[in-house]
């Protein structure tokens, strides 16, 4: 069914983004995507560059007679998210997106569409294949790994691209121009310990699984107040170790650092006089997490069932600093920007919680449009982490993009969009982090602005884009360039 999507409009649009969702391409496997679009540049006869990192450039010679205006470099990252139901067998690494049409939108049976960022570079690929459109020079860069530490942009480096002003397609709202977005930082918390192999007479196993939330971007949906997975788990297991007697084996919590952690599994040991009253209890938080996320969540599950009981416990101390640690960590919105009303400023995002071999990691990721607040925040954290015992080092950050609200291309493309829409698009910053911020310090001088057409629940199996969005910011782009 999914080959009915190359039959949408814009027809090369839609082929590309096809292409594209044949090709398996979660963050770190970027050779077969990167060899596809080469191989899309140099079909076209087009100048087509690979960096040291592996990001893509195509070039594309003005239109006759418009080779002194301005070059345009359209942006987009070939990376996806790999996020899936737990009922659904797919490997991103080996298996094609399995999309399809409902209604107005593109979805995937029960994993992400990859719209993210895949219909960016289908603007792109569509821009420099289409003859007919009107342009001065023109460039298209391709990065790699951004979801997971940005390394294509990071790695690249200036004097590659030729572009006065950079159109970066990796935004999700149409009608909203951006002209900012938050930086991030990861902090990576590690407890390391020595198993308890003493498990008391009498104790049952119990596996607990917390399932059905709806996750999402840590950026994007981090202001709809949605539940993590982990920070639940955690509420409900320090009652349960409090007040029944219950001890922590393992625990597995989220899979990506800027995906909202959807599930949580844990595998604990009660006392078996408190088994019955243990089923009580998780039905009673059930219904309390129910209860407080209605209208947000609508689908939690919270159940236990019994399991083959483990060989080694993690020691009692390690255990009570742990769900102390996490029940005092911040997570969700921090702040909010006051020039931007209904932004989020500064937030946090407890992605990760996982155990083996006698170590413990959790990986947080925190973003911010304020350099100083991000590591405010990042502080904070570190210290409820180093109290609690843990080890705490950060990594993988990034700058954010600091807003020009004078840009001559943000003045042309407000005119742009009214003159085809016939209203004003909205002028905004991200809490998500953008790939501009980083070219930015490579291209101090670009001009930076980013466009996307309505693009929902993106990092979750809810991932869907809009089909007749895609066709409106695609007219955008053509009398955007146009017009430069």
């Amino acid at each position: 069914m999914s080959a009915e999507i190359k039959n949408l409009l814009p027809k090369h649009v839609w082929g590309y983004f096809y292409d594209l969702t044949q090709i398996p391409r979660p963050t770190g496997h970027m050779e077969a995507v990167t060899r596809y679009v080469v191989e899309f540049g140099k079909s076209l006869g087009l100048e087509t560059l690979q960096d040291e990192v592996g990001n893509v450039l195509i070039r594309k010679p003005a239109t006759s007679g418009r080779e002194g205006h301005k070059t345009v470099t359209l942006q987009a990252h070939l990376d996806m998210v790999p996020q899936k139901n737990a009922s659904v067998k797919h490997n991103f690494i080996t298996d094609p997106i399995d999309a399809y049409i409902d209604g107005d939108w593109v979805k995937a049976h029960e994993t992400t569409l990859g719209a993210d960022n895949g219909i960016g570079a289908s603007f792109a690929m569509a821009a420099l294949a289409d003859n007919s459109l009107q342009h001065g020079p023109l460039e298209a860069l391709f990065t790699i790994d951004e979801e997971e530490g940005m390394d294509g942009a990071v790695g690249l480096k200036s004097g590659f691209l030729k572009g006065n002003i950079l159109l970066n397609c990796d935004s999700e709202e149409e009608g909203e121009l951006f002209v900012g977005c938050a930086g991030g930082a990861d902090l990576n918390i590690s407890f390391q310990f020595k198993e308890d192999q003493y498990i008391p007479e009498g104790d049952t196993a119990v596996k607990l699984s917390l399932t059905g939330l709806k996750g999402g971007h840590s950026g994007v949906d981090i202001h709809l107040g949605r539940a993590n997975a982990n920070k639940l788990m955690f509420r409900f297991l320090k009652e349960a170790v409090c007040d029944y007697g219950a001890r922590l084996s393992s625990i597995e919590g989220g899979s990506l650092r800027n995906a909202i952690p959807r599930e949580a599994f844990a595998t604990i040991t009660i006392p078996g006089d408190n088994v019955e009253s243990l089923w009580e209890l998780i039905a009673d938080y059930q219904d309390t997490f129910r209860t407080e996320y209605k209208g947000i969540e609508d689908n939690i599950s919270f159940v236990a069932e019994m399991t083959d009981m483990p060989s080694t416990l993690i020691p009692e101390e390690i255990q009570d600093d742990l769900i102390n640690a996490i029940e005092g960590c911040q997570n969700g919105v921090i702040s909010m920007l006051h020039d931007f009303p209904g932004t989020v400023e500064s937030s946090s995002n407890l992605a990760i919680v996982h155990t083996a071999n006698e170590l413990i990691e959790i990986k947080i990721l925190v973003r911010s449009s304020s350099e100083s607040r991000k590591y405010a925040v990042c502080s904070s954290l570190e210290s409820i982490f180093a109290l609690a015992g843990a080890k705490v080092e950060y990594g993988g950050a990034y700058n954010g993009w600091q807003p020009n609200i004078d840009s001559p291309v943000l003045n042309l493309m407000e005119k742009v969009y009214q003159d085809l829409y016939g209203k004003k698009p909205s002028v905004k910053v991200m809490h998500a982090g953008l790939e501009c911020g980083i070219i930015q310090g490579a291209y101090p001088e670009m001009d930076m602005i980013s466009i996307g057409p309505d693009l929902q629940h993106p990092h979750s199996p809810d991932e869907r884009v809009s089909i007749s969005s895609v066709q409106r910011v695609w007219e955008f782009i053509k009398a955007t360039l146009e017009r430069i």
